[in-house]
């Protein structure tokens, strides 16, 4: 049995997809298990750059399946924008994408509602592509899922409900006009049967995919300080990024997990509101951003940039169950004299042993910090672990020993190969 997850132990933004991408080589399927539009996965592979939102970044290499679970929400005019681009790029994605057919999808008035909602005073900082109010549907019983668009009679009475609701709040809370159910059928017409090849009738394929012996890969969006139950509330994204969200995203057990993977930078970034304890608000934090191009792969945004904070991350690998670490973007620190780690947070002048989940307090906490001598030569591209310069191997060593995880990848450069496995 071969079942390995990947998971973002940050902020979101950690190098996921290069990673996935890296660990494609030895799958048959990779399985994307929550998230929307919203995520932003890069991927670069003989200096041609790939962004993928919502299909799977096994899509780059050839024969990986894909897998859309059910714990994403899927925008449709984003996923066949996406498979455009893929053509474009010479990428075969024939007979290579499933969805689940319990995936709910993405509708025209998530999206003004999400960006509606950013322009009020309870901004979150989202990227405005319908993702939440989309989750907000699902737990309402509101939403749609692809299976549902093949069958009429409920389209039209979930709709009737969902519409009735969105109105209401269309006349008296947003003040606009009202929509248009008929205008959103037609909408759900139009693509149902594009998008019919695609859907599975089967939502436990991916365990039976299991018991057949294939090797799965399970990739989350976003990071574990995002996860709606254990992230920075409500500075958080709406579903589950974490190990729980990966397993009912794809509708398999925790018996069939074989290894969890942490991915995490080598700093900290963040985008959008929300206690952030190491950020840099200086021209150090500027330097940290151009030098790792800290800008959204779906939004555009400047990130903000910080060091790199270990209550957090052992945080994330407390709640997740870490097995092994993947350290990415190593080489953005090369150029610094020295480097610092958080390893503790001060509250009211004393120390604190755990990392607070209330938004008041993590933004009170005073960040304590080990200082380390920075390496000052390049190491981008290096794949050999001894060929790194000693400062950068105490760095690492120092994380390990923090968390009493091991690190088994190093990411030294954006390019698939940059990259040491341990």
């Amino acid at each position: 049995m071969s079942v390995k997850v990947v998971i973002g132990s940050q902020w979101g933004d950690e190098g996921k997809g290069k990673i996935v991408d890296l660990l494609s080589e030895d799958v048959d399927v990779v399985v994307r298990y929550q998230g929307g539009a919203n995520a932003g996965h890069t991927i670069f592979v003989n200096g041609k750059k790939f962004v993928l939102h919502l299909i799977p970044s096994g899509i780059v290499r050839e024969k990986i399946l894909c897998i859309i679970g059910n714990g994403v929400v899927l925008d449709p005019s984003a996923f066949f924008e996406e498979l455009e681009i893929l053509k474009e790029n010479k990428i075969n994605t024939d007979n290579r994408i499933i969805i689940l057919p319990n995936t709910h999808l993405v509708l025209p008035f998530h999206k003004i509602i999400d960006q509606l909602n950013e322009m009020g005073t309870g901004k979150i900082g989202t990227t405005g592509r319908g993702i939440g109010p989309a989750y907000t549907d699902k737990y309402l019983r509101l939403g749609i899922r692809i299976i549902d668009l093949y069958n009429d009679d409920y389209i039209h009475s979930i709709l009737q409900r969902n519409i009735e609701l969105k109105n209401i709040l269309a006349k008296h809370y947003y003040k606009i006009d009202e929509f248009s159910i008929e205008i959103i059928k037609n909408y759900l017409f139009e693509i149902r049967g594009k998008i019919e090849q695609f859907v599975s009738k089967d939502s436990t394929i991916v365990s039976k995919m299991i018991d057949e012996g294939k090797k799965i890969l399970l990739e989350g969006a976003q990071g574990a300080l995002l996860d709606i139950d254990h992230g920075t509330y409500p500075y958080v994204t709406s579903s589950n990024p974490t190990i729980g969200g990966a397993l009912t995203g794809s509708g398999i057990s925790t018996k069939q997990i074989s290894e969890i993977i942490g991915v995490a930078k080598a700093y900290c970034t963040r985008v959008g509101e929300g206690p952030f304890p190491t950020e840099l608000k200086n021209k150090l934090g500027e330097k940290i951003r151009n030098s790792g191009n800290e800008f959204g792969a779906t939004t555009g945004r400047p990130r903000r940039c910080g060091w790199l904070d270990l209550p957090a991350l052992k945080y994330s690998a407390q709640i997740n169950g870490f097995d092994s670490i993947a350290i990415t973007k190593l080489d953005v620190l090369s150029e610094l004299d020295e480097i610092k780690i958080c390893t503790g947070y001060k509250l009211n002048g004393e120390l604190i042993n755990h990392f607070p989940v209330d938004t008041p307090t993590l933004m009170k906490v005073e960040p304590v910090y080990e200082t380390f001598k920075g390496w000052k030569n390049s190491i981008q591209g290096i794949r050999d672990y001894e060929d790194l310069p000693a400062e950068a191997k105490k760095y690492l060593e120092f994380i390990e020993d923090y968390l009493s995880i091991k690190i088994k990848i190093i990411s030294t450069g954006f390019e698939r190969n940059d990259t040491i496995i341990i």
